[in-house]
């Protein structure tokens, strides 16, 4: 028995609908890439993003098509992003932090075929362009004032048909287009993981499992949002959606505070003051920074209640200041891409609520509990199952209808266990009350800022300079970042190197933030027992190492003890400065641009120090050009293909575990769909009847063999043989396939299914044959056997 419930489809085009509809006046305010703080609304943003829709689809764009963007998070961010997705187009957000190969590769491996990309970004689309010959069209977050006045991609593009105003774009379409009415199952978002383990994997959400990760985002023990909010996601919305924010703000009607292009403390400051914000999430590194300049400048947030950490493991210091000087309730989170990304909330449970503060400290570290909808377990190496004691440490595995079940395009086979969970690659244990821990990575990855460095992609590089043997790489703790790399290499016998030999083989070949900050050189690399480098005992060995500019960083500090009269405290800039020098410009006021001329497109090492911006460790600075343009690629890195990828390569049969597929249930069937269903009605009952037919015609005819032959090979007495079932059964039942046979000519050619015809004749010529046999049978079985 079904519920008696209406239904519709789960899509993201009703979450702005909400907004527009309930909140239309409520703000949107965003620190624009040109410079001035602009505001709008839900309303506004609705009405331009199906705009946006409309300018998609004159340009070609057709449901399941990738639309990529490379953005900051902005109000117009945000207009594309339901534009995109509004018409069951794929919104694929591409992350600027990778290497410019990288972001070709994906965007080849995804199929874009036009790109949103903010002026910031506009040169490394310059650079890849001749890399990307799906792409048509690339659409400048701009408008006609800023629009650069001339533009020449890097290389040949056949396929590219030119830069694109957005402004323009929404201004030359209407805002009447209607979304939806497609199943909840189709596609909405793409975001590709970085890679650790190999070719980038793109994780590809659905509308449904957006919609879902928004109500369970609204929960009080997640995020518990409401409209009475303000929220700042510094976290950036080619990260999961910036956690999913981007929908979770206008579902509830909440305000929202777009920051842009600027993460350094005192921009954030200013946006949290100034704007009011009572919610905001980001890495742990945006929130070092703006503790510090709190510090600097005594600075107060009596508006701000609540943020949410996640990214990397957040420090005690950091959740003891934000409680003890600020007010500010800090919620450590732990996702990933493959999570959409909420996995678990470090929210306290009401028992540990009323333990001291101190008390409940172990717990606030933790990654926390699951909310409803997501389920883990801990396993060990032969999947079984291990208690949630706290002591017990296996492997994380996570399910739920947000959670991955195949990666786009079948990349990396298949990723659930038979009960349907998904192996996040980390080691973790789980204890009494339900929180769970990261105690290890199953992948030897790197976490440096928030960001993932994979160690494979550096050894494997660094493996070729002439005077490795071995090579290995370990992250470090550093203070600010969380992690630095370090390259250790054991060279080849005979043969001696130094730190800039490495550092310079590795320029070019890698991200410049994935640069390891020392090379050590040793005379062994130890290897496990199935051959692999053990980096446990790596770690180990290298417990008590400092990285050098943090040990000459605290001489310094000794040293500035003994001076007689202390120095005043620095600023930001100059902290910065053991960081590098691209921090320094991080840190720095930036003049703003006039907006009565076009800007010049930003140099590479400007985007390179912007991308830092939000939290990425900056590298020191050469003054050189990193990747742009690519010619060639190097052969260290996947190359994108030169040619279009078929579009049937981007389709696969949907997976679904341990429930039923979704349905997308419109209120309003089409008039054609309505045929179509009767039609299909129709054929499937005349394809039974005839199957039937079919069957009742073949039964004389194996009577007549089984008879005649069990009787002539004595195998059957002849009386039964012979006599019944040759003689008697099967006349009998020929007769019921002459009217079964007949009555399937007549459905077939009056019921509407004239595609069933040869099924017909078919019953009818083998009763007919039937009826032959039986009369040659009945000669060779009636003469005398002696």
């Amino acid at each position: 028995m079904q519920g008696l419930m209406q239904h519709g489809a789960l899509t993201v085009d009703k979450i702005i609908d909400h907004a527009a509809q309930w909140h239309g006046a409520r703000e949107v305010v965003t620190r624009s890439v040109e410079g001035p703080i602009v505001r709008t609304t839900y309303a506004a943003i609705h009405a331009r993003a199906k705009r946006v829709s409309n300018a998609l689809l004159a340009l070609g764009i057709k449901p399941g098509d990738r639309v990529g963007t490379l953005a900051w998070n902005t109000g117009r961010h945000m207009e594309a992003w339901y534009g995109i997705m509004g018409i069951g187009a794929v919104c694929h957000t591409l992350n600027p932090r990778l290497f410019p190969e990288q972001i070709a590769w994906i965007a080849n491996h995804a199929g874009d075929r036009v790109i949103f990309v903010d002026l910031t970004f506009l040169p490394i689309i310059t650079g890849v362009l001749q890399h990307l010959p799906s792409v048509e069209h690339v659409v400048l977050f701009t408008d006609r004032d800023h629009m650069p006045a001339d533009f020449r991609p890097t290389g040949e593009t056949p396929n590219f048909k030119g830069l694109l105003c957005f402004e323009d774009l929404v201004e030359q379409h209407h805002a009447d287009c209607a979304w939806g009415g497609f199943d909840e199952g189709t596609a909405a978002g793409l975001c590709y993981t970085s890679g650790t383990t190999g070719d980038p994997k793109g994780v590809l959400y659905s509308h449904r499992s957006n919609v879902l990760h928004t109500l369970i985002t609204l929960q009080p023990d997640v995020m518990g949002l409401s409209q009475k909010d303000v929220i700042l996601p510094v976290v950036p919305m080619f990260h999961a959606n910036a956690w999913g924010v981007a929908f979770s703000a206008p579902g509830t009607g909440a305000k929202m505070v777009m920051p842009g292009a600027k993460m350094d403390g005192a921009s954030i400051f200013e946006l949290l003051d100034g704007e009011g914000v009572t919610f905001s999430a980001a890495v742990p590194t945006v929130w070092q920074m703006l503790l510090q300049h709190l510090k600097e400048t005594g600075a107060k947030l009596p508006v701000l209640k609540k943020v949410v950490i996640g990214g990397a493991a957040c420090p005690e210091h950091i959740i003891r200041a934000f409680h003890d000087d600020y007010d500010v309730e800090v919620v450590h989170a732990w996702g990933m891409t493959e999570t959409s990304p909420v996995g678990t909330l470090s929210v306290m449970t009401d028992e540990l609520e009323k333990l001291p503060y101190d008390q409940q400290m172990p717990y606030r570290l933790k990654q926390g509990r699951p909310p409803l909808g997501v389920e883990l377990k801990l396993t060990d190496d032969a999947g079984r199952r291990l208690p949630h004691d706290g002591k017990s440490f296996g492997n994380l595995k996570i399910k739920g209808p947000i959670i991955a079940a195949e990666y786009f395009r079948g990349a990396g086979g298949r990723i659930l266990d038979d009960e349907g969970f998904f192996d996040t690659g980390d080691v973790a244990t789980i204890d009494d009350h339900g929180f769970m821990q990261i105690t290890d990575r199953a992948k030897d990855v790197v976490k440096s800022g928030g960001e993932w460095i994979s160690t494979i992609d550096i050894e494997n590089i660094a493996l070729g300079h002439p005077k490795a043997a071995m090579t290995a790489v370990i992250g470090v703790p550093h203070p600010k970042w969380d992690e630095r790399p370090i390259l250790l290499v054991k060279p080849k016998d005979g043969e001696t190197a130094t730190k800039e030999e490495f550092l310079d083989f590795l320029h070019g070949k890698i991200a410049k933030w994935w640069t390891p900050d020392d090379v050590v050189f040793v005379d062994d690399i130890p290897l496990g027992a199935t051959g692999k480098i053990d980096k446990k005992l790596i770690r180990q060995r290298m417990k008590d190492y400092v990285l050098p500019a943090l040990s000459a960083a605290s001489v310094a500090e000794g040293a500035a003890e003994l001076e007689p009269e202390p120095e005043p405290e620095p600023s930001a800039a100059a902290l910065a400065a053991d960081d590098g020098a691209q921090a320094a410009r991080i840190y720095a006021p930036e003049p703003e641009a006039p907006l009565s001329e076009a800007p010049p497109l930003p140099e590479p090492q400007v985007v390179e120090a912007l991308v830092h911006a939000d939290g990425e460790p900056p590298i020191e600075d050469d003054g050189e050009a990193d990747g742009f343009p690519l010619e060639p690629l190097d052969a260290a890195r996947p190359a994108p293909p030169l040619e279009p990828v078929p579009e049937e390569a981007f389709h696969a049969e949907p997976v679904f575990v341990a429930e039923s597929p979704p349905q997308a249930m419109p209120s309003t069937a089409p008039q054609e769909d309505r045929k179509a269903k009767a039609q299909a009605d129709r054929g499937g009952g005349a394809s039974a009847l005839l199957d039937l037919a079919l069957v009742v015609a073949v039964v004389p005819a194996v009577l007549v063999a089984v008879g005649t032959l069990g009787g002539k090979l004595g195998i059957l007495p002849p009386a039964l043989g012979h006599d019944q079932m040759t003689l008697d059964w099967a006349p009998k039942a020929a007769v019921l396939g002459v009217v079964t046979g007949v009555l399937g000519l007549f459905v077939a050619a009056f019921g509407g299914v004239p595609r069933f015809w040869k099924k017909a004749l078919l019953a009818v010529a083998i009763t007919i044959a039937t009826l032959g046999l039986m009369a040659a049978a009945n000669l060779l079985g009636g003469a005398p056997t002696g």
